[in-house]
């Protein structure tokens, strides 16, 4: 029986179906005998660089006493299996390539449980990659968002697979013209996706825009205001309220605008805009408040409370030391502005003659004298 030889050597090849395969049979010592390439069938494809088998799809690519090159070209999936080289000595040595054929999917399709869908609901897609080998992995991304599915793989023949995986997801608003792609992971296919726009249909969203005027609504003013409602579908129904009491008579509504002429305080209220479409409707409040006619005229910059506060606190501090300070001062003094006094108090016939006994008696003295007021 032949032997599995160190001294012959061959590779595995992989290659995809309808492509060249190139199988070598290399030598590191050969004593002059015969190379030869053998099918899976061990039928003999070369001999030395002789093609005893009819098929032009094998080609020498070269040929030396060490070395065989073949190519095969077209592959297909009945080229598959184990090839054999073989050194014609006793007993024979050999060496075996496996060819193993790729067979990349079909295009991918995606299907949808529903074509469109309402926002907060669930959709469901299901991708398809029909027919490869081996079997195709799925991958799903929501905009730059990783999706996680539910992959099956089923085997059809000659190890050919039918990979179906679904994924199932809640949807916002947000999601609307968002793509989804399906994208398959296959050695012999490279950038192969399927891709579907999600269609979202979501209830409006409504913003009360003042027309007029620009500031303080005052008595006397008109009023403007503009409703802005958008959604999908379009909102087929604009209506205007005031909550809990009736719009004023002569108010005038054209569609989405709401007007009133010559406001006076009877107008205050909430006004509402309320927008409805299939999905849902929605709404926004303006509330209106009449001030005065000359309300917001001349009106002072606004004073910072805080700042006031400070410093006015700085100041009541600083006035506090000083009346410390004072306090202090004269509690100093006192003491003595009262000996002075009784120094001449017993033949004074007032304070002030008291002072002046005190001093020495003499009122045109050139003596330096002290004033306590």
């Amino acid at each position: 029986p032949p032997v599995d030889s160190q001294n012959l050597a061959t590779d595995n090849v992989s290659v995809i179906e309808g492509e060249t395969a190139t199988i070598s049979c290399r030598v590191k010592n050969n004593d002059d005998s015969v190379i030869q390439l053998l099918n899976p069938n061990r039928q003999t494809i070369y001999f030395r660089d002789v093609r005893p088998l009819k098929d032009s799809r094998f080609q020498l690519v070269n040929f030396t006493d060490n070395e065989l090159w073949v190519s095969l070209s077209n592959v297909s999936l009945s080229d598959e299996g184990r090839y054999v080289c073989q050194l014609y000595t006793d007993p024979p040595q050999e060496a075996y390539a496996d060819i193993t054929v790729l067979v990349p999917p079909g295009s991918p399709v995606i299907e949808s449980r529903e074509d469109v869908v309402s926002e907060g609901n669930e959709t469901e897609l299901t991708c398809i990659a029909m027919g490869s080998k081996p079997a195709a992995s799925i991958r799903w991304m929501k905009g730059e968002e990783e999706l996680t599915g539910e992959t099956t793989a089923e085997e059809m023949y000659d190890r050919m697979f039918t990979v179906t995986s679904r994924v199932r997801f809640s949807v916002t608003k947000e999601d609307d013209g968002v793509p989804v792609d399906c994208i398959i992971d296959h050695p012999a296919a490279k950038d192969l996706l399927a891709q579907r726009h999600l269609e979202v249909l979501y209830k409006p969203e409504v913003k009360i825009v003042v027309t007029y005027p620009e500031g303080l609504t005052r008595e006397g003013d008109n009023l403007d205001l503009t409703c802005i409602a958008e959604g999908k579908p379009r909102p087929h129904q604009i209506k205007w309220l005031r909550v809990d009491e009736d719009v004023p008579l002569h108010t005038v509504v054209t569609g989405s605008e709401l007007y009133i002429e010559n406001l006076n305080k009877s107008y205050n209220g909430t006004y509402r805009c309320v927008a409805s479409n299939a999905v849902g409707e929605a709404y926004d409040d303006y509330v209106l408040y009449v001030y005065d006619p000359r309300a917001g005229e001349g009106t002072p910059p606004k004073i910072d409370h805080a700042v006031i506060g400070g410093v006015v606190a700085v100041v009541m501090f600083a006035i506090l030391c000083a009346l410390i300070v004072l306090g202090r001062y004269f509690a100093r003094h006192k003491g003595t502005y009262f000996t002075h006094e009784a120094k001449g108090a017993d033949d004074a016939a007032d304070a002030d003659t008291a002072i002046i006994n005190a001093e020495g008696g003499h009122n045109n003295s050139d003596e330096k004298k002290e004033y306590y007021i």
